[in-house]
């Protein structure tokens, strides 16, 4: 076995919350590093470029949270931590800068406006994404978000399912806008119709085995597979189960669902799942999703009668907890206090009248955290950086935004294109689905140590996955700028995922002559 499989031996790692009030007396040089490692199954990180300090990641289902809760946690970031709160590409919440001391406290805090920090770190099912406008937005095939609460209440707690080989990525969504990096899950549901003695089946095909990080993009199989609504918690628990109890545990670079579904084959494990759940499986139905992507950044109209929902842009996912208070009392005062999380590092306010919506696009703080950001900053996304976390080799969030900030100035309002940054391999920043991605790193350029990035281009998920192409290696941050401004007008989005029958007009660009030496 390897250590963390050592580590967890006889032991439920969940136990390790009876002990954080021992590790609050004796400080947290006192706490041995295997309970270092043991306190991720409550979403506590020590990492090393902060010191005695933890990052606390919270689970929101779907994204969806209410007015409430984001205040609890803007009051949590202000009073025990630095300010500053992360919105992260799964839809949850990290808040940094936390002293073992005050961490109880803060439990007390999150049990009572319904959040917990359990079971977001180490070989667990991770915070479940949906849709961020399930249930709201007028081109869904159904709102799947109940189905996310049903799952996340079968998993959170349950000693079940709180030792699996390696971590497991759930998305369940009924929309069609493409909105989630469905092939990039350990287990995703997707919109689907099929067709059965003359009747429409709504439902979901079932793909499994996706991953990014080390060792590349592997997208999701599809398990040729339609379940009903009322079938999914049944499957998702029984496919969770079948890798719990057969993934690799010896080595943590080969245990993904997506290892055990090359190591088995599609055919055997469509069979040990047809065993277990009792039944046989349907064949998959036709795939609604749309080929382009939404970021449900905008105005946009919902299902309820002179309703609209507001998606706002927050520049790389970090924002001031004072900021986070004002948008969640903007919620309150113009909608119905609900504030949900998106995978593009965005916040959607709902619920917004026709008669309030002019008033609410006013407000100052609108000028910041906009609906309508220009085509870089849209999609723009990053990963945590080497500020907090030692992986990283540079530090992605402030120079994804100076970047994006300079390409504006040079570009103007260009096409929509997804930018992702990563600071490193495990690849946090989704940087292989991006239109163009970014990969940190270090390198010697005369004689001195800069930061720098290898830049990949044409990735995607959705109805035609494909992983990005690495176009550009070394390239440092110094220049990147005007790299990227010779690069992206010839390569819209439009241009890289060229709709079926259509063909990509490709023009050729002009290296700068420091890269080709």
């Amino acid at each position: 076995m390897n250590k963390v499989e050592i580590l967890k031996q006889g032991k439920n790692s969940l136990e390790i919350k009876n002990k954080i009030q021992k590790f609050s007396e004796e400080g947290w040089e006192s706490i041995e590093e295997d309970d270092v490692q043991r306190l991720k199954w409550y979403g506590l990180f020590l990492r090393k470029p902060t010191p005695g300090f933890f990052m606390l990641r919270v689970r929101i289902p779907n994204g969806k949270a209410f007015s409430h809760q984001v205040k609890c946690l803007a009051k949590i970031a202000r009073c025990f931590g630095n300010g500053d709160i992360d919105i992260t590409t799964r839809q949850q919440i990290q808040i940094r800068h936390l002293k073992i001391e005050n961490i109880l406290e803060v439990f007390d805090w999150l049990s009572e406006v319904g959040l917990t920090s359990m079971q977001t770190g180490m070989d667990n099912v991770r915070n479940i994404m949906g849709c961020p406008t399930a249930g709201i937005n007028p081109k869904e095939q159904m709102d799947a978000s109940w189905l996310v609460r049903a799952l996340n209440d079968e998993i959170v707690n349950n000693q079940d399912f709180c030792n699996l080989p390696r971590k497991f990525n759930i998305a369940i969504s009924g929309c069609l806008e493409n909105c989630l990096h469905s092939e990039t899950q350990d287990l995703a549901l997707i919109p689907a119709i099929k067709e059965e003695n003359g009747r429409e089946l709504i439902g979901f095909n079932v793909l499994a085995g996706g991953k990014l990080g080390s060792g590349g993009y592997r997208i999701a199989s599809s398990l040729d597979m339609f379940v009903l609504p009322e079938e999914v918690v049944e499957t998702a628990l029984a496919i969770i189960a079948l890798y719990r109890d057969h993934g690799n545990r010896e080595n943590r670079k080969q245990n993904r669902m997506g290892h055990l579904l090359d190591e088995w084959g599609i055919d055997n494990f469509r069979n040990a799942l047809s065993e277990s759940l009792g039944r046989d499986l349907t064949c998959a139905g036709i795939d609604q999703r749309e080929v382009q992507r939404s970021e449900h950044i905008g105005i946009y109209r919902q299902k309820q009668t002179f309703m609209n929902y507001v998606g706002l842009k927050v520049i790389v996912g970090r924002i001031e907890a004072e900021k986070l208070e004002g948008l969640a009392e903007l919620s309150e005062k113009y909608g119905n206090g609900e504030i949900r999380f998106t995978p593009a590092q965005a916040l959607v306010i709902p619920h917004v009248s026709d008669k309030r919506l002019g008033d609410f696009l006013e407000e100052p703080l609108l000028k910041e955290f906009v609906y309508h950001p220009s085509g870089v900053m849209k999609n723009l996304v990053s990963c945590v950086g080497s500020d907090y976390c030692h992986l990283a080799a540079i530090e992605t969030k402030s120079r994804a935004r100076e970047t994006a900030f300079a390409l504006e100035q040079k570009l103007g309002d260009a096409t929509p294109i997804s930018m992702h940054w990563s600071g490193c391999p495990a690849g946090c920043g989704n940087h292989l689905v991006a239109d163009i991605g970014f990969l940190g790193k270090r390198i010697r350029l005369g004689g001195e140590i800069v930061d720098a990035v290898d830049v990949f281009m044409g990735g995607r998920a959705g109805p035609h996955p494909k992983e990005a192409v690495k176009i550009l290696e070394n390239v440092p941050c110094s220049i990147l700028v005007d790299v990227l401004a010779q690069v992206i007008p010839y390569h819209t989005r439009e241009k890289m995922h060229p709709v079926r029958g259509q063909k990509s007009e490709r023009k050729k660009i002009a290296i700068p002559l420091v890269l080709a030496s």
